[in-house]
Parts: C-alpha cells; structure tokens; sequence
C-alpha cells in the first residue's frame, strides 16, 4: 500500500489545439478532464497498474465534488478532508507535437485546522503502508513547513516518507529527512542554489542530500532520463519517445513506478527503470492520462550503473 497526501490537488481540463498563438481565437481538435495534482496522478498510476493506493485529498466546492466522482470512474481509494474553498482547476493547452502550456490556478486557501486534518487523515490511512508520499505544491495558507511536518511524523511512527515537491516546502522537508526525495532537474537546482549543467553536477548535488541523511534521491531528467544515488549507487536510466503526445504527470507516473519497484523488493536499478518506463509511457498518452499495463509494452529502457557524467543536459 502506497499513500498520498495532495494538499494541492486539481480538476486537470486538456484542451488539444493545432497550434498555439497568442491572442488567437482557437478551435480545439479536442478535450478530456482528468483528476490531478502530483499525489493524486501518483495514486492513478499505481491504481492502473494494479496496485494498492490510498489519496489523501482537499475536497472543496463543487469542484471537489467532481474531483472525487473522477477518482471514482478511475477506481481510485481515496479519502478526503473537507475545505471551505473549493479546489482549482488547471488547464493543460497540447500541441501536436507534444508541445504542453499550463495554466494552475492557485488553489483554496487553507486554515490551520485544515492543514491539521489533511496531515492527521494521512497518518490515519497510512497504518501498515510501505510508503507515504507527500506531492506537489501547497496551496494559499498552508505552512511551508507542511512536508516537514508529515516526514517528522511518519518518521516517528517507524513509516518510510517520500516526498515530490519545490521551493520553500520542498527544503523544509529535505532538512526533516525523508527517505527518498524525487526532485526535477530546475528544483533540484534551485534547492542547491546554482545551474547543474551536467550529469556530474546532478550527482555532486544528489550525493550531497544523501550526505545530509536521505537515503535515496531520484533525479527525473526530462528526455534525458533519470538519475538515481544513493550511499552506494549511482544509477541512470533513460527511455527514447519518439513521437511524444504529453508530458503531464510524466514524472509523477515516474515516482510511482519507482516507490511500487522498491516496495515490492526491486534492487534501486531496477525500481529506477521500473518508474522510467511508466514516466517514459505517460509521455504517449494524451493530457494526463496515466499508463495501464498495455502502455508500457514496447518501450525499450537503457540503464546503466556507470553513467557518463560528463554528458550535457538539454535543461
């Protein structure tokens, strides 16, 4: 069983267009509306794929209605905190050649005792799991300190805590010691403060968490794979898309494929081409849609325990 907290979460609206100009009246090629927010797509993947997941979610106005009746159609397990606001709704403009424009809206702002009930009901519901997982961004209100919080309490009830985030949250967090921490490639470099050009530079700044007493950084590099280090390991893993549809929770199907590899007793390199492969066939998928078994057959994974780290990144 693998838990979410999604403080954050969203009705995801994918508009698909022919091409994008601004300013432009547009006629859509087409539509779809998926639950989202980073934990809730971790949720979805795992529940396509067959395995045990629980989301922990803010469920305000009517939009929260609907996000449930989503999760629903999707069989997704979830339990949600109810909040005065209502939650947002995020489009995703697609172009045919996978080309992805964003609009999030900011979300309800959150109380106190919100926030409490959010991080206790994740604690509730995560009783025997193998992970718990805090994802994404925190909405208006919410304490930048909120994942610090969730990792030192898992932590103290003997649970392993992983967590996907950016910014403030995300440092918080790293200096509360999760056990895994899934940056991207620009947040781990705003974590550490400077460009990481290389693959070198990835690993110096992973291998730095790890030093400060996280177990396991797992880097998603984009078309560029992943990297993934521990105290003993660096390893780096990479699937080539050729005709790329989205790139919406792509890292988040990622994540999800590696936390289910290591709960289910998958070596690091292995879990690490297992989250490549669902991240890399997310990527085939319109808007948010999030891999089934089928959509991971015939994509090739490279994996590779001595990496070039010399290489340039394309960010």
């Amino acid at each position: 069983m693998i838990v979410t907290l999604t403080p954050n979460p969203s009705i995801d609206r994918a508009v698909f267009v022919d091409d994008l100009v601004r300013g432009a009246v547009h006629r859509a090629t087409g539509s779809r509306v998926d639950p989202g927010g980073k934990g809730v797509n971790v949720s979805r993947a795992l529940a396509a794929q067959g395995a045990a997941t629980t989301a922990v979610l803010p469920t305000g106005g009517p939009e929260g209605h609907l996000l449930q009746e989503l999760l629903d159609e999707a069989g997704v397990a979830h339990r949600g905190v109810p909040v005065s606001g209502p939650v947002r709704m995020n489009i995703s403009v697609l172009e045919p050649d996978g080309t992805t424009t964003k609009l999030n809206e900011p979300g309800p702002v959150l109380s106190d005792v919100e926030v409490e009930a959010l991080v206790a009901t994740t604690l509730e519901q995560s009783a025997g799991a193998a992970w718990v997982v805090g994802c994404g961004s925190l909405p208006p209100g919410a304490p930048a300190d909120l994942y610090a919080t969730l990792v030192t309490r898992v932590r103290g009830r003997g649970g392993r805590v992983a967590i996907d985030s950016s910014g403030a949250p995300l440092a918080a967090a790293v200096a509360a010691r999760p056990h895994l921490v899934k940056p991207n490639h620009e947040e781990l470099a705003e974590l550490v403060g400077h460009s990481l050009p290389t693959l070198e530079d990835v690993r110096a700044a992973a291998r730095d968490l790890v030093t400060e007493g996280i177990e396991t950084v797992a880097v998603s590099l984009g078309s560029d794979g992943a990297l993934l280090v521990t105290a003993e390991s660096v390893i780096h893993a990479r699937a080539t898309i050729s005709a790329p549809l989205s790139t919406v929770g792509a890292g988040d199907c990622m994540l999800a494929g590696l936390l289910h590899a290591l709960s289910s007793g998958l070596p690091a390199g292995d879990a690490l081409a297992t989250g490549v492969l669902w991240g890399a066939a997310a990527v085939t998928l319109p808007g948010s849609r999030v891999p089934a078994p089928a959509d991971l057959r015939g994509i090739s994974v490279q994996l590779t325990h001595d990496p070039d780290l010399s290489r340039t990144l394309a960010h």
